[in-house]
């Protein structure tokens, strides 16, 4: 009798036992479900942030790249200006004075990106830079940043010529009123060709800047795009 009894006790020990383990497994699968569950939502939405502001970036830089394109052909179009006033003024031709009087006003126009923030340095500040994972887009975001940087040093050079240089002398020489010329021979001196050539030199190695930052801007964009298919 006593050896049945103690056959029981010891089976409901048993019983228990499983049951108790059961239960702990049961316990910690739960837990571990509801982590993986909750990691998954927490990369989910890590993630949505981070396409969301892929989507900023190339919305940025496509309006930069608008700008970029309007402003190369902008330069362009003062460039074979200057170039051909170089031309006149190195030919003496006194014939084509009228053509020549109404290119030098010009001299005093210059294509202006001047940006006193862009997107890396905004993602920087507000700490977005860390939500992205892809180190080349934060690679040629910098060097995007770098560009941008020398792009400003240059549009700052060309204001300073134009206003301390050019406009003090297109007062003194063109009748603005008028479009005539006040003394005709100082505009076929070495004196305004050499306002012609410093100024196409200044907008040729502005016109290579910007067309550094469509590269790059280009490159960029095919990253983000590559991010956003994914």
């Amino acid at each position: 009798m006593k050896l049945r009894i103690k056959e029981m006790l010891e089976g409901k020990m048993k019983r228990y036992l499983i049951f108790g383990l059961v239960e702990v497994f049961l316990v910690v699968a739960g837990i571990l479900i509801a982590l993986s569950i909750n990691n998954w939502n927490i990369k989910n939405s890590q993630r949505r942030d981070e396409l969301n502001i892929y989507k900023n970036i190339h919305s940025r830089i496509k309006d930069d790249r608008k700008d970029l394109e309007g402003l190369i052909d902008y330069n362009k179009s003062y460039q074979t200006q200057f170039l051909f006033a170089d031309q006149i003024i190195s030919a003496n031709d006194r014939s084509k004075i009228d053509t020549l009087v109404k290119i030098i006003p010009n001299l005093s126009r210059y294509s202006d990106f001047n940006k006193s923030s862009n997107v890396y340095q905004n993602l920087l500040n507000s700490g977005e830079l860390k939500i992205l994972k892809n180190t080349n887009v934060i690679s040629m975001l910098q060097n995007l940043e770098e560009t941008y940087i020398y792009m400003n040093r240059m549009e700052n050079i060309h204001l300073k010529v134009v206003v301390e240089i050019l406009v003090p002398e297109l007062m003194n020489n063109i009748n603005f009123s008028s479009g005539e010329a006040e003394r005709p021979d100082v505009l076929y001196s070495v004196l305004f060709q050499n306002f012609f050539i410093v100024s196409m030199d200044v907008m040729e190695e502005k016109d290579e800047i910007y067309h550094r930052a469509l590269q790059e801007i280009d490159t960029i964009s095919q990253l983000i795009e590559e991010e956003l298919k994914q």
